[in-house]
């Protein structure tokens, strides 16, 4: 009897110590994930205004062009960013993952952009494409290779390219903090083994490290694909979705159509179709690379 009584006070106890966590993500993660879906079904403006509308904004979203271009856009945009993420964040991991002279100093600056809080990050690049006193169209005409300046984020044909730009700048830290991590994680004895097999450096690479990366790699595609998939500031600050709508992600969208035009309702249904698609790309992402133990 008294064992029954020392297990239930230690169970208790466990409780104890896991309820502050759990009040926490109650109430800072699930009521608000629940609170948004329920208003998506709503024709609200939040205060005094709660017409029940069903499904009805789903059924418009997915037939509307707009919110579709703008999806679209979203794709594109974050296929560019991850893409050059994994490119330049992998190469300089790799590289700083040697013996080189002042690889902590360069562990550490490299890391920088990640720290920046993203509106400042874009309120510098936009300094920075600024076409009349500009850092890059300065850098640019002083080495003779544009005659006039360039209108980086108010042409549509360049308003892309130059947001996708400055978000790999922030991001790619990240990426390469992460496979960095990785690479040391794997045992030198591995190397030398393969090395005195007769194994050279791209075979060493082929057969070892990159099987062993596919775990980190797992993580580094979901996480860096789901943040830029939702991504808001950087682009809010460089060009407002503009011009003509070309950097109109869909979570430009979604805060124009809750704060212009007070569709909460709405709002609600695109962000919830948004979250809808992340975990379609994780699940997407665990199948291709083999880690889906479901």
């Amino acid at each position: 009897m008294v064992g029954k009584r020392y297990v239930a006070n230690k169970q208790q106890q466990g409780y104890l110590f896991i309820a502050p966590a759990a009040i926490a993500l109650i109430l800072l993660v699930l009521y608000p994930l629940i609170y948004g879906i329920v208003i998506s079904f709503y024709d609200t403006n939040l205060v005094n205004k709660w017409n029940f509308v069903g499904a009805q904004y789903y059924l418009e979203l997915i037939r509307k062009p707009a919110f579709l271009n703008s999806l679209k856009t979203t794709f594109v945009f974050t296929g560019q960013v991850v893409f050059g993420h994994i490119v330049f964040g992998v190469v300089m991991a790799f590289l700083l993952n040697t013996k080189i002279l002042g690889r902590l100093f360069f562990r550490a600056l490299f890391i920088l952009p990640w720290i920046v809080p993203e509106v400042v990050v874009g309120v510098v690049w936009k300094w920075i494409y600024n076409p009349m006193y500009g850092l890059l169209n300065s850098v640019l005409t002083y080495l003779n290779i544009i005659s006039e300046p360039l209108l980086w984020i108010s042409n549509p044909t360049m308003a892309m390219p130059s947001v996708v730009a400055a978000c790999i700048w922030k991001g790619f830290p990240m990426v390469m903090m992460m496979t960095l991590a990785g690479l040391q994680t794997i045992s030198p004895d591995l190397y030398e083994a393969a090395e005195i097999d007769g194994a050279h450096k791209l075979q060493i690479h082929y057969y070892i490290t990159m099987p062993l990366l596919v775990p980190v790699m797992l993580v580094v595609f979901v996480l860096d694909t789901v943040w830029w998939f939702k991504h808001f500031n950087i682009i809010y600050v460089l060009t407002g979705g503009g011009p003509v709508d070309v950097t109109k992600v869909v979570a430009i969208d979604i805060y124009r159509t809750a704060f212009d035009s007070f569709q909460f309702g709405r709002s609600s249904a695109m962000a919830v179709i948004v979250m809808l698609i992340c975990l379609l790309i994780s699940i997407v992402y665990r199948r291709l690379l083999g880690h889906d133990n479901t």
